[in-house]
């Protein structure tokens, strides 16, 4: 069972914060003028760091102020980093919604985390209805395909459409929330979707997952690549305001990564609330990966961006985003 109590600190969290000042912070109550913490999250599986850190008390028990706001789309929880009704993203929120932020705000954020995912840890996936006669991706050809809403769903499920064949493909947005539902009243034929979506349709023997890892496999060419397609972030403002209270704040949700990491098993039950899954069927599913910023090396930076580039080659991007100098370094 867990404990809600601060994990012990690893070795790079002391380097990052200095393990005096921060074992001093984590002792004393918040200050009155330390900052309400707002971060922007879309109710999928893997913004569950976020959510286990918030549930497990990190955040309060660090001194900070944190509360989650829920989006329906990534595209809404920019718009409101750009302003400043919130302060960062948690991971899920799409990388390519951030990007376009960063070419409409210059400067607007830094990356803190990032989930990658592909076959192997799976947040993506084409979904049926459980008995449609479908069995590959190429059979959509004259039907009604769907995704997420937002510029980074709709491109993405074209490009797996097109890599399977099919010319000029048109796209039916739907919230995420509405997926299971779409596929089971015959409104689309497949989706494009995100976790825990194929998890809540497989237990309700209402859809099934045709393929899953489909953005490793068709957009990046190799299904075992890592697609960093959701991160956490802070603004830039808030960073400037707050240095001090943003390390903080960093090191704290490294906690979260952390015990989805070592204990997944123990936390997923925190999906319930923040995404349509609920607590006894948590346990069904599956896991992105995360990496923090600090511990991204030259071989993850070049990843994110091959993904970004897919969005500057297909001119959805006006100008090429330079991933490097958005990661937060400390």
């Amino acid at each position: 069972m867990l404990r809600q109590t601060f994990p012990a600190l690893s070795r790079r969290d002391a380097v990052l914060l200095g393990a005096g000042a921060l074992t001093a912070t984590l002792l004393r109550p918040a200050r009155a003028d330390t900052p309400k913490i707002r971060i922007g999250f879309w109710p999928i599986a893997s913004g569950l760091p976020f959510y286990a850190a918030l549930e497990l008390g990190y955040f309060k028990e660090a001194g900070l102020d944190v509360e989650g706001v829920k989006f329906a789309a990534a595209n809404q929880v920019v718009e409101a980093m750009i302003a400043g009704r919130v302060d960062g993203s948690a991971n899920g929120v799409a990388s390519a919604a951030l990007g376009l932020g960063e070419i409409t705000s210059p400067g607007l954020f830094k990356i803190i985390c990032s989930n990658p995912t592909n076959k192997d840890f799976v947040l993506d996936e084409v979904l049926v209805p459980k008995d449609s006669p479908i069995t590959k991706i190429s059979e959509f050809a004259g039907k009604r395909f769907g995704s997420g809403p937002g510029i980074q769903n709709v491109t993405l499920a074209k490009i797996i459409l097109e890599k399977n064949g099919i010319a000029n493909p048109k796209i039916v947005e739907l919230p995420i929330g509405q997926h299971v539902a779409a596929l089971a009243a015959g409104q689309i034929d497949g989706v494009y979707t995100l976790e825990p979506t194929g998890t809540i349709g497989r237990l309700k023997d209402l859809t099934r997952v045709l393929e899953a890892g489909v953005i490793a496999k068709y957009v990046l060419g190799d299904e075992h690549a890592a697609w960093y397609g959701g991160s956490a972030t802070l603004t830039s403002d808030f960073l400037a305001k707050y240095p001090d209270v943003a390390k903080l704040y960093v090191a704290t949700y490294a906690k979260g990564v952390q015990i989805v990491k070592e204990h997944a098993g123990d936390v997923r039950k925190y999906l319930k609330g923040y995404t349509g899954i609920e607590a006894d069927l948590a346990s069904e599913v599956p896991m992105s990966d995360y990496r923090m910023s600090y511990d991204f090396a030259d071989k993850d930076v070049a990843a994110y961006q091959q993904f970004f580039d897919v969005f500057t080659d297909r001119g959805i991007f006006t100008r090429h985003i330079d991933v490097a100098p958005l990661m937060y370094r400390g």
